[in-house]
């Protein structure tokens, strides 16, 4: 099954989209099924308390929900403030928010406090950027100063007319919600839903084919996918394998070379499984502190591993950092909780 192919049907009676690239699943969106603040919402706040000591407010949010909001400066206890929602929260931990707000949409994104014009850097051809400057500013022509714009990669292949409608709405909105300071803790932007992100982020490259309605994962295989990843093991070619299991302080990773004993076989099975371990993270929806138990390899063979990390983490949408290894040969990383577990999201036990 060769090919782009994104995936609109449901889960659990949920909204769900799953984008396959050449048979291999590479990300997977599933609703929340309660109310649970959604990464990407916007709320207006009521800044509660300081956290002293880690330089941070807790903020009330609707329905007796706390966020909580790091590197406050001048902001007093009562006062109202929008905050976005920037990840999941973790059982019984507050939820992580933002005051530096994010109007995406599939073309652009909008900035308030960042004004400017700017275009995907993914765009080169100058014709194109050419042609889209002037789009751009006049969608933003008598538009609220502190307001700016980006341009998403994704408009270098829409109509202009198609272009502006989306950038103008995001431009009102955003102007309208940067007015709305006055009241009590509301939700003022929803948190896009799985099948809204996927058409928002996986425009570009653009899909080879789109299948949507019911019956499209099973077409598609994705239910016996989804099931893989509720497992904690992870098959690898040459009979490797890693096991992931998330526990409540940590995300805890094993690599196993399996029959294989031969010199080079600990080299190939870590390489393979840091190579596949953001894909795994991500669709698993695991995040926070990741702790790696690599093969036993000779110390010399750190580097080229160690190189396939940076690797692989650098194109990944979740801020991940690589701490390094620690005086027992174990690797840590802490990747970015940008959505929920999977396994907690479908009501099941991995």
């Amino acid at each position: 099954m060769k090919g782009r192919i994104v995936v609109l049907d449901h889960l659990e009676g949920r909204e769900a989209a799953a984008l396959i690239v050449d048979g291999r699943l590479e990300d997977l969106l599933v609703d929340p099924a309660d109310d649970a603040p959604v990464p990407g919402a916007i709320y207006r706040a009521i800044a509660d308390r300081p956290m002293k000591g880690q330089g941070g407010m807790f903020v009330k949010l609707p329905g007796g929900e706390t966020g909580f909001l790091r590197q406050v400066s001048g902001l007093a206890p009562g006062r109202p403030v929008l905050v976005q929602v920037t990840g999941a929260a973790e059982p019984g931990k507050a939820v992580p928010v933002t005051t530096r707000l994010l109007f995406k949409g599939r073309y652009g994104i909008v900035t308030p406090d960042a004004p400017g014009l700017n275009i995907s850097r993914r765009i080169q051809d100058e014709d194109l950027r050419a042609a889209l400057q002037p789009l751009a500013e006049a969608v933003m022509e008598g538009a609220d100063a502190r307001l700016g714009l980006i341009l998403r990669s994704a408009s270098a292949l829409a109509e202009e007319d198609e272009i502006g409608e989306e950038l103008m709405d995001l431009r009102n909105l955003a102007q309208s919600v940067l007015a709305d300071l006055e009241g009590g803790p509301e939700l003022l932007v929803d948190g896009a839903g799985a099948w809204t992100a996927a058409w928002r982020d996986w425009a570009d490259p653009p899909p080879d084919e789109v299948a949507e309605g019911e019956g499209a994962f099973a077409a598609h295989g994705v239910a016996e996918l989804v099931d893989d990843l509720l497992s904690p093991l992870v098959r690898l070619p040459g009979g490797a394998s890693m096991t992931i299991e998330p526990t409540r302080a940590l995300v805890a990773v094993d690599v196993n070379t399996g029959a294989d004993t031969s010199p080079a076989a600990s080299l190939k099975a870590n390489i393979a499984a840091a190579r596949d371990l953001p894909r795994q993270l991500r669709l698993r929806g695991l995040g926070g502190q990741i702790v790696v138990d690599f093969a036993p390899m000779p110390k010399r063979d750190r580097t080229p591993l160690e190189q396939s990390l940076r690797a692989v983490f650098k194109g990944e949408a979740a801020e991940t950092s690589l701490a390094g290894w620690t005086t027992l040969g174990l690797f840590e990383l802490v990747r970015k909780r940008d959505r929920l577990p999977l396994a907690e999201v479908l009501g099941r036990t991995p």
